[in-house]
């Protein structure tokens, strides 16, 4: 019996989105999916019962930083890391492609791999893509992605060519080694902001997308416009029968604009990254609780959020638990940014299955103004 499949539920009649289902075997997931980013085999802040309860379906962590601490080795020990985190629902752990070449203190690329030096003691390590699935086979989470370069936003055409080609030849490497019928393998789409590259690359990985595939390389500091052009370019090609992962993007517009797209997966540190420096999404866009002008505001963080957060605190509570240092503070504006891009989600999906995603996407933007700027 096959262990991974996914279904088109309804498609939106005016854009590229879609409402599905993708079967895993550790629970179905419902699409499109905001997925909360564990790093460490943890969402900072947040416990799994209370992502359960807020209705977290999916959660991601990283490969290079459980690579590094604890190992991958400990974990497989442990029974992998659903038993580790005692995460019963459905996990996905990138490649570490993206950590290799942005945190470590040195790295050399070749085509057999990377070689680099620890960000934390500086010791050296070789990660080619073989490893990188050993790794992630070890790690036993139920989506995995193929090992790949993501070239920089203002790399040049011959710099981003390059690491696409990369890319495409570490994939077959990828799915060579990969043999484990328990975890799905998504290849991951390069080819930085050039069109052409980016088509090139989609067409060559198609081949190995049986489960999902993805597109790295994007919200990497190009404008959004570059980006959202790259995703138009893209949209009529890619398979109908598998699911479209947008690699570290999360913000609310970028939702409803990956998802205008053809998008079904996202995932983004930004909810806990903003909320651990005293900021909070709400339906009126950000807040940023710190400030004096909260200091007497006795009213909940989103008069339209039923959080845990919103239903029990103000403004001015959370003011004071910020600005004391009181871990309190960033544990509670986790949860409620985590809430928050999840109940959007959901109410995405619920626009699309009712054919008024139009009418959704039109009312969120006349709150946050036409700028769409998070």
């Amino acid at each position: 019996m096959e262990k991974f499949s996914f279904e088109v539920i309804k498609q939106d009649k005016k854009s590229g989105a879609r409402a599905g289902i993708l079967h895993t075997p550790h629970g179905d997931i419902e699409t499109p999916i905001y997925m909360p980013v564990g790093t460490q085999a943890t969402v900072k802040g947040i416990l799994p019962k209370d992502l359960k309860d807020i209705g977290a379906q999916i959660i991601l962590s990283n490969t290079y930083h459980l690579y590094m601490r604890p190992g991958d080795e400990l974990v497989a020990k442990a029974g992998g890391l659903h038993k580790f985190m005692n995460w019963d629902r459905p996990i996905l752990t990138d490649s570490g492609g993206f950590q290799v070449f942005s945190l470590a203190k040195l790295n050399d690329i070749k085509d057999e791999g990377v070689k680099f030096h620890s960000h934390i003691d500086g010791s050296v390590h070789l990660i080619t893509p073989e490893k990188a699935i050993d790794i992630e086979n070890n790690l036993g989470a139920d989506i995995i992605m193929a090992f790949d370069q993501c070239s920089e936003y203002g790399a040049t055409y011959a710099q981003s060519e390059k690491a696409m080609y990369r890319t495409l030849g570490w994939l077959d490497r990828c799915y060579k080694r990969h043999n484990n019928p328990e975890q799905a393998l998504f290849p991951i789409v390069q080819g930085n902001v050039f069109n052409d590259l980016r088509l090139k690359s989609l067409k060559e990985t198609v081949p190995y997308a049986k489960h999902g595939i993805a597109i790295g390389g994007l919200s990497v500091g190009e404008p959004k416009p570059i980006m959202y052009n790259v995703l138009d370019e893209l949209l009529p090609h890619y398979p109908t029968h598998i699911p479209r992962y947008l690699m570290g993007v999360g913000s609310p517009d970028c939702l409803i604009e990956g998802v205008l797209r053809g998008i079904d997966m996202f995932d983004c540190v930004l909810a806990t990254r903003i909320a651990r420096n005293g900021t909070a999404l709400t339906s009126r866009g950000r807040i940023v609780v710190r400030n004096g002008k909260y200091k007497e505001d006795f009213t909940p963080l989103d008069p339209e959020c039923d959080c845990y957060c919103c239903r029990n605190y103000t403004k001015a509570y959370l003011r004071h638990l910020v600005n004391v240092g009181e871990m309190a503070g960033s544990m509670l504006l986790s949860m409620h940014n985590t809430y928050f891009l999840l109940s959007m989600i959901k109410k995405i999906r619920n626009a699309i299955l009712n054919d008024s995603l139009e009418d959704f996407a039109k009312e969120f933007y006349e709150k946050y103004g036409t700028d769409k700027n998070f």
